[in-house]
C-alpha cells in the first residue's frame, strides 16, 4: 500500500510541484491550502508524514501542528520561509518532528520524508524486550505508545515518547545530546543540541510533579541526560 503524505501550503504552484514529485516516487498525496482544511484532513486520515507550511490562512502551521498533536503522533515536517533559529525551535515546541526552510530543494524534501519513514519502520520492526515499562508512578506501554503518571494519561509527541523510552529502558545510563540526536532523530538530522534540550524540557513539563526539580529525567551537567535508576 502506498505511503500517504499530506502537503499543506497556500501557494498552489508549490503544492502542485511537490505533489507531482512525490507521486513520481509512488506516494499517495493529499493537499490542503489552509490550516482548517489541513486539520480536517488529518483527523480523517492517519498520514505517514505531513509537510506543513507555517504561513497559512485561517490557522497557521504552529496551530495546526499543536491541534494534530492532541489526537495523533503522525510525523510532521514544518516548512518555514524564515531561517531564524527561533522559528525552528517554535516548530519543535509545538510538536513537529523535523523542519525545512524555504526555498528548498525537492530532493531534500523527499530525503527528509523517507528518513522519517525509515526511522518509524525501524521502531515498529525492532523487537522490544518488553512492551510495558514502569518506574515509580510512571508507566509506559511501548506497543500502544501510551504513558501514564498514576491513573492520568500523559499525551506525548512522537519524539518526546522516543526520548523517554530510550532513557527509561536504560536507567542510570547517561546519554549525551549528540547521542540522543543520533538515536532519536537519526544521524542525518541537521539539528543541534538545543533540539534535545527543548524536547527534554517539554517532556519534564508533562511527566514531572515539579519540572524544576525532576524525579524521573535527570541532567548530567556538561554531559547530557539520564533516567533516575533508584525508582
Amino acid at each position: 500500500m502506498a505511503k500517504k503524505i499530506l502537503v499543506v501550503d497556500d501557494e498552489k504552484l508549490i503544492v502542485k510541484g511537490i505533489r507531482f514529485s512525490l507521486e513520481q516516487e509512488g506516494f499517495a498525496v493529499d493537499c490542503a491550502y489552509d490550516g482548517e482544511e489541513a486539520l480536517e484532513k488529518a483527523r480523517l486520515t492517519n498520514y505517514d508524514a505531513v509537510l506543513l507550511d507555517v504561513m497559512l490562512p485561517k490557522m497557521n502551521g504552529y496551530e495546526v501542528c499543536q491541534a494534530i498533536r492532541e489526537f495523533s503522533q503522525m510525523p510532521i515536517i514544518m516548512v518555514t520561509a524564515k531561517s531564524d533559529d527561533m522559528d525552528k525551535i517554535l516548530g519543535l515546541e509545538y510538536g513537529a518532528d523535523d523542519y525545512i526552510t524555504k526555498p528548498f530543494n525537492i530532493l531534500e524534501v523527499k530525503a527528509r520524508i523517507k528518513a522519517i519513514m525509515r526511522r518509524s519502520a525501524a521502531r515498529e520492526d525492532a523487537a522490544a524486550p518488553s512492551t510495558r515499562l514502569s518506574a515509580g508512578d510512571l508507566t509506559m506501554d511501548t506497543e500502544s505508545r501510551r504513558v501514564f503518571i498514576g491513573d492520568r494519561e500523559v499525551n506525548l509527541t512522537a519524539k518526546e515518547f522516543d526520548l523517554l523510552e530510550i532513557l527509561l529502558r536504560n536507567p542510570g545510563k547517561v546519554y549525551s545530546r549528540e547521542k540522543l540526536l543520533d538515536v532519536v532523530w537519526g544521524y542525518e538530522y541537521p539539528g543541534d543540541d538545543r533540539t534535545v534540550d527543548v524536547h527534554v524540557r517539554r517532556l519534564r513539563e508533562k511527566i514531572e510533579p515539579n519540572p524544576s526539580d525532576p524525579q524521573y529525567v535527570y541532567t548530567k551537567w556538561g554531559v547530557g541526560y539520564y533516567f533516575n535508576s533508584s525508582l
